[in-house]
């Protein structure tokens, strides 16, 4: 049987969004029993927002803590993916986190069955173009105790709107990029840059790459030539301010930039 707070869940989270007022997580405590009922609320959110976009979405949210820990993935909204630089001044926050990532483009369709099978090396095979990326980290409920990991997934990974830098060819040369040394930076309005080296939360951020595709296609359907994925934040989540000009860079890969 259907778990029935689904449809409730996903209605508390559409209101919020309507009203712009962050719910109570309370009222659903313990109502989700699995990340498949968290990404069931997702998928009504999406259908009721965005009824044209497609069931595989053209943008991803996906990472996980450590290469230990589960891997999880959301399709994200296409009117909160913006191009660098983006102006988000007028866009209704509840808060302001930022992840700096990199993001990840996939040169071609994939199927189900090529996906089961994938191993590292076939998957990074796939990658067509990277780019820096800015996560606006958001929420559409209230930050309380209540609020309990699978609320959290339900509501796309609190996800708030993602600003995405130029593409950089992935070339022969950038398949040999030693991650473990990259140095990257974000500055925050007025607060100065803070730097990071080799801080991905999995070594690597095209680790992800099977594990996604998996999950992205075990309903059955391919994953669609120029997909794009994010792969989890380098600098972990530095709060930021309305009126605050963030920027993220990435050495030899390029820079991203949002004025909130």
């Amino acid at each position: 049987m259907t778990n029935p707070h689904i449809a409730a869940i996903a209605q508390t989270l559409l209101a919020a969004r309507r009203d712009r007022q962050p719910a109570d997580p309370a009222q659903h405590v313990d109502q989700l029993q699995s990340n498949d009922e968290a990404y069931a609320v997702q998928e009504l959110v999406r259908k009721e927002l965005a009824p044209e976009q497609a069931a595989v979405g053209r943008h991803w949210k996906s990472g996980a803590s450590s290469r230990e820990a589960s891997l999880l993935s959301s399709a994200l909204l296409d009117s909160g993916v913006w191009a660098s630089a983006a102006q988000a001044s007028d866009w209704p926050f509840n808060l302001r986190l930022i992840e700096i990532e990199i993001a990840l483009k996939t040169n071609r369709l994939v199927s189900p069955a090529e996906a089961e099978s994938l191993t590292h090396e076939q998957a990074h095979a796939l990658i067509g173009a990277m780019a820096v990326t800015i996560e606006v980290v958001d929420s559409r409920w209230q930050q309380t105790e209540q609020l309990q990991p699978l609320l959290k997934l339900a509501d796309l990974q609190t996800h708030g709107a993602l600003v995405v830098g130029n593409w950089m060819p992935y070339s022969a040369q950038e398949a040999e990029r030693d991650w473990a040394r990259q140095r990257c930076t974000v500055k925050i309005g007025q607060a100065t840059a803070q730097e990071f080296i080799g801080t991905h939360s999995m070594q690597d951020p095209r680790w992800l790459l099977p594990f996604w595709l998996r999950q992205v296609t075990a309903g059955g359907a391919s994953v669609p030539a120029g997909t794009v994925v994010t792969t989890g934040s380098w600098c972990g989540l530095p709060a930021a301010q309305p009126g605050d000009l963030v920027v993220a860079s990435f050495d030899g890969v390029g820079m991203t930039s949002v004025q909130l």
